[in-house]
């Protein structure tokens, strides 16, 4: 496989409310609690230094016909879970690299 194939790999776009979509870069995944969860770069930050380290934390689940789906994260308890979970990662990733 192309390296550039690799790259649209991880590339999804999601549709706002307004119906604009959005392209973002999937950066991280981990699991917390048998929950799955994707961690989510926009593209326009990654290439603009202004707004670099900026990212989202969603819930992956399936729909109806068994396919991950991307969902927002409405309890604010699982959300602080998921960001500390997150946080904690990086921090080792930070740790290991020095």
């Amino acid at each position: 496989m192309s390296e550039n194939r690799e790259e649209m790999d991880n590339i999804i776009g999601l549709v706002d409310e307004e119906g604009v979509e959005h392209d973002f870069e999937l950066i991280d995944y981990f699991e917390l609690d048998e929950t799955a969860y994707a961690v989510l770069a926009p593209l326009d930050s990654i290439e603009d230094d202004e707004n670099e380290g900026e990212a989202i934390i969603l819930r992956v689940a399936k729909n109806a016909e068994g396919e991950e789906i991307l969902e927002n994260i409405e309890d604010d308890a699982e959300w602080e879970k998921a960001v500390n979970v997150w946080m904690e990662i990086m921090e080792e990733e930070d740790d290991g690299e020095e």
